[in-house]
C-alpha cells in the first residue's frame, strides 16, 4: 500500500524526479504508469494495480458518455516509465504541463501515488481538512 508523503529530488530541466525507497518498495518491478490524475496531479501506479484500475474502467458501457469520458482521460495520457536504479525516472512533458509541477510533493494514496506540486498540495491538503473537522 502507498503511504506517506515525500518532497523528493527534482531536475526541472530534465524532468528527472526520484521516487522516495518507502514508495519504491511496494512496487512489484521497476515499471510503473503514469497518468492524468484528478485535481491537477499526477495518478502513479504499479503495473498491477493499473491493472487492476483499468479493468474497473473498462467494465462501465461505451455506451455512457461519462464512461467514454473517463477513459479518454485516464487512458490517453497514460505512460509506462522504467525505475533506473536509484530509482530515478523521467516525468512525460505533457503529464508535467498538465500538473505544472515546480516543486513536487509526492504522497501515497493507497493503491496509487500521486504527483502534486507542493503549493497545489499544501492548498488541496488544507481543504482536505476543513472539511474534515
Amino acid at each position: 500500500m502507498f503511504l506517506g508523503s515525500y518532497e523528493p529530488s527534482f531536475d526541472k530541466s530534465s524532468r528527472r524526479i526520484a521516487l522516495p525507497k518507502k514508495i519504491r518498495d511496494v512496487l512489484t518491478n521497476s515499471e510503473i504508469i503514469l497518468s492524468f490524475g484528478f485535481e491537477k496531479c499526477i495518478f502513479g501506479f504499479d503495473t498491477q494495480a493499473w491493472e487492476n484500475e483499468s479493468g474497473k474502467q473498462l467494465v462501465e458501457p461505451l455506451t455512457s458518455a461519462n464512461a467514454r469520458s473517463l477513459r479518454r482521460f485516464f487512458f490517453s495520457a497514460a505512460e509506462s516509465v522504467k525505475l533506473d536504479d536509484q530509482g530515478r525516472f523521467v516525468i512525460p512533458g505533457n503529464l508535467l504541463a498538465y500538473a505544472k509541477i515546480e516543486k513536487p510533493v509526492i504522497i501515497g494514496a493507497g493503491d496509487h501515488f500521486e504527483i502534486w506540486d507542493g503549493a497545489v498540495w499544501q492548498k488541496h491538503l488544507g481543504q482536505i481538512q476543513k472539511q474534515a473537522k
